[in-house]
């Protein structure tokens, strides 16, 4: 059985994972496991996907990023897929680890996109840093605080603040701090 496994981010790339459902799809993936969650929290539903992937499945996903965070992490989802008699497929990159070929070039693969993550990271660092060192850097613009309104709205028609943040795709303890801070 072909088992896919589609990730974003956030809420707002909605398009990006409807995509990643699409390809899974076109593959003949008949079971996917789906989230919005950032790569370095809890991903309950990859969780369960490695649960439920068996012998002789095949774990597909549409890119690698979407899967492991790092080459280590990627390297022990594609241990474990492999201890459970199972191959892992990226289709992206045309990567089956059901060939000695296709082994390789994950494990090199892996290890050139946490390289160019780190590149990536280290530029930012070095831009943030120069930009306040000429006084121009401000942060990201406070999300939470911008829908306080909403927040407040939803709160007065009984919505628990767990259920506000899911609806609107922000944390849960910018929920509750906006609501401390606003008058009763």
């Amino acid at each position: 059985m072909k088992v896919g496994y589609g990730r974003t981010s956030t809420f707002e790339q909605q398009a990006g994972l409807e995509a990643q459902l699409r390809d899974l799809r076109a593959v003949g993936c008949e079971k996917i496991f789906e989230e919005q969650v950032s790569s370095v929290g809890k991903r309950p539903q990859l969780e369960a996907c490695l649960d439920f992937v068996r012998e002789g499945d095949t774990l597909v996903i549409t890119k690698l990023d979407r899967l492991a965070r790092s080459t280590q992490h990627l390297l022990e989802i594609a241990d474990l897929v492999k201890r459970k008699g199972a191959d892992l497929h990226i289709l992206n990159l045309n990567i089956e680890t059901s060939t000695a070929t296709g082994k390789l070039l994950l494990t090199m693969i892996a290890a050139v996109a946490t390289f160019e993550r780190e590149m990536t990271l280290e530029r930012q660092r070095e831009g943030i840093a120069k930009a306040k060192a000429e006084g121009k850097y401000r942060g990201r613009k406070p999300t939470a605080r911008a829908r306080a309104a909403e927040i407040a709205a939803l709160r007065a028609d009984g919505v628990r603040p767990v259920d506000i943040a899911r609806r609107l795709g922000i944390g849960r303890a910018s929920v509750y701090r906006i609501l401390e801070s606003r008058p009763s």
